[in-house]
Parts: structure tokens; sequence; C-alpha cells
């Protein structure tokens, strides 16, 4: 019988759960299967073509649980896709002519690992289901197991991706203290701009972790620090569609009242729109190397700004976007309890041959287990019916139409 040894990666963007799942897969695997060899592959699965690895060995197996107190990945991230092989050549990390997925299954092979470990959102795992199916039809004994992290909580079956809840969390309080700009000039539009493609969750659960944030705030009658500064005037999210001149009459009103508003945008929100016009005017969208959109080139938060600041008459503007603040933070509670129970499962499932994606699947009622590799795709929407949403709405006062 083959020796187990065990290798981890991390890819894709941050997320607050990825230090501490590679602590807890460390400080599992020692606990029930410590004569199991561990590595991890840096950076990816750039590290696993490229064949860069840490060896974990007994100092830092001994010192895994401190890895629970950081953000980030303690093995490094990168975003490759292993069927895209022109961009894996383009980049360096293959030889022309060369399969990304032969090159990774021969490295795994040589490694003599036996379980793989990929911790990351659809692409990192859709990757590693690319891989598994790989490794299954040329006749690699190799069991893949991934964990779900993304901050938008959209990976199609799973209830609740790791790094979603504490990103919520952490993103309100950003926006505690930037709400607090609203006081530096007269007619001041502030928008804060949150991560989320294609989903909403992460925009809707952020509005609703600073709602209760400060709702319980004391404030001193007479003062600009009252309640109205802390309040949000819109939502607006990828699910969601609206009128942009009766929006900006309902706002202007409120600008016309207090001196401020108070927006929050998902980066995905009217995204459609926005390269529709950009691409009518001849303008080349770029994309990744799997076929996304590059965010941060369409610039959703600056096109609300670009519009908003000037139907609403503002004197002054700004976007602020928590995304990489909150990505990059260490899990909270509730997080550490997700990470604790899907590591848990994913080491049983590495040790007893069953690969797939380690979740709470929606479509078996919210058991957690080990669900399929090719179920698992991205791009999941955010469920407007669901009764925290339909709360914050009511909150805000702000009515709202599913995009078409």
């Amino acid at each position: 019988m083959a020796k187990t040894k065990v290798a981890l990666l991390t890819a894709g963007g941050l997320a607050p759960c990825l230090s501490s799942a590679v602590g807890g897969l460390i400080e599992r695997y020692t606990d029930i299967a410590p004569d199991a060899d561990i590595i991890a592959y840096k950076s990816g699965y750039r590290g696993l073509l490229m064949d860069y690895k840490i060896e974990i060995n007994q100092h830092m197996r001994e010192q895994a649980h401190v890895l629970h107190r950081y953000g980030g990945s303690p093995i490094g991230n990168s975003r490759v896709k292993l069927t895209n092989v022109a961009d894996c050549v383009k980049r360096g990390l293959i030889k022309e002519g060369q399969n990304p997925l032969q090159v990774a299954a021969e490295r795994l092979a040589a490694d003599g690992i036996t379980i793989l470990h990929t911790i990351g959102g659809d692409d990192t795992n859709t990757t590693a289901a690319d891989l598994a199916a790989y490794l299954g039809a040329n006749g690699y004994d190799l069991t893949v197991v991934g964990l779900p992290k993304t901050v938008d909580n959209d990976v199609v079956p799973i209830k609740q991706s790791l790094g979603a809840w504490t990103a919520a969390e952490v993103g309100a309080r950003f926006f505690d203290n930037v709400s607090n700009e609203q006081s530096a000039a007269p007619r001041t539009l502030v928008i804060h701009e949150v991560m989320g493609r294609h989903c909403g969750w992460l925009t809707a659960a952020t509005a609703r972790a600073y709602i209760q944030r400060v709702k319980h705030n004391e404030y001193v009658e007479g003062f600009m620090m009252n309640e109205a500064l802390k309040n949000i005037d819109g939502l607006y999210l990828p699910e969601t569609h609206f009128d942009m001149e009766s929006e900006a009459e309902r706002l202007k009103e409120m600008m016309d009242k207090t001196g401020f508003v108070t927006l929050f945008v998902s980066e995905g929100a009217c995204m459609d729109e926005i390269i529709a016009d950009r691409e009518a005017a001849g303008e080349e969208i770029k994309r990744d190397a799997f076929g996304h959109v590059q965010l941060d080139k369409i610039n959703v938060g600056g096109w609300f700004q670009q519009h908003f600041a000037k139907l609403l008459q503002a004197e002054r503007s700004m976007v602020q976007k928590s995304g990489y603040y909150a990505r990059s933070a260490p899990a909270n509670y509730e997080d550490l309890r997700l990470i604790q129970s899907m590591v848990d499962l994913a080491v049983e499932s590495g040790l007893n041959g069953v690969s797939g994606v380690t979740g709470h699947d929606e479509d078996q009622g919210g058991k957690l287990r080990a669900i399929e590799f090719p179920r698992i795709k991205g791009g999941k929407a955010f469920d407007l019916n669901t009764p925290w949403f339909k709360d914050v709405m009511d909150h805000l006062g702000q009515k709202f139409r599913p995009a078409a």
C-alpha cells in the first residue's frame, strides 16, 4: 500500500479562510494520520506546474494553529487555468507543445502525491475537476478534494462558501469609518463598492452587517453625527434593476434634505450595460485567462459616481472599495466553525478516496458532503427572496425589481 502523501494548494483571489484552512488541514492530518507526509505547492497551480513547493516539517505542524490568526494565504495564490494552454505557454508555465494537465499530473505522480487538496472558488475547483478527470482517465491513482472559498458566496450548489461571512463583517467595519466622510463637505456622495462579479450576496450581506453594527449607536441631537449620517440610501446588485431617472429623483430629494447620499454598489452591478456602452464606443474589453471581464478596468463604482454625482448635483463625490481590506482579513468565529467542519470532512474524504468539493449541498437538503466535481460551477445568483434581504430593503425604503 502506497504511503499517504498529501499536497495542498490555494488559488484564485484571497478570502478570509485560506490561512485557517491550510492550518486546519495540517492539524487534522497530524491528529489522525500523523505518518502522512504533507507538502504545499507554492502559488497554487503555478507552483504545481513549475515544481515550486514547501515541505511541511514537524515544526510547521506544531505551529499550524498560528495560521488561524491570519488572513491571506501562507502558501501563496495565483490564477491559472490548466485547460487554457495558450495562456500557460504565454506565461512561461509550460513549454510549447506541452499539455498543462499532463504536466500537472506527472508532477503529482513524481512527488508521490496520493491526496490533493485545492482551496479556492469556482475557477479553482472547476480546474480541479478538469485535473481530477484527467487523472482518472489516464490511470493516475490520486484523490482530489476541494474546499470552497469565495467572498462572493456564488458557488453552485454550495450553500455557504468559506470566508464570505467574514468579508461581510469586515466590509461593514470598514464603511463604519468611511461613512464619516459625509461630514467633510456639503452635498457629498459616498459610494461603497463591494466585491461581487455576478452575485450580490456580499454587497447585501455587508449592508445587513453595517445596519446591525450602527443600529445601537448613541447620537446627540443637533449635531451632524446623527442617524441619517449612518444611513444607506441605495443598494445595487447584479440581480436588481433600476430606472436611472426615477432613482436619481429619489436620491436628489435625500441630498437636498440631509446634504449627503450613501450608496452600496456591487462591483458587478449594471456591468452588462457598462460593457455594452463601451463596446459600442469601440473599446476593447479585456478578459482574464478564465474569460472573465477584468472588473478593475470596468470600474462600476466610477460609473455610478459619474452618473449620480451630476444628477444629484453633488459638490463632492468619492468611491471607496472595501474589497481588498475585507478579503485579506483573518476568519471570524462563524467562518472558523465552518472551516473546521469542512476541513474534517475533506480529510476524511481524502483518506477514504472520495473526490469532490466539501460543502453543504443545496440539492440535498443542505447536507455537508463531498459534492461531485461535475456539479460545481460559479455564477450562482443571490436569491432576492431571502428573508433577511427583504428586511434590508424595507429598512432602506428602496423599491427594486429583478434584473432582466
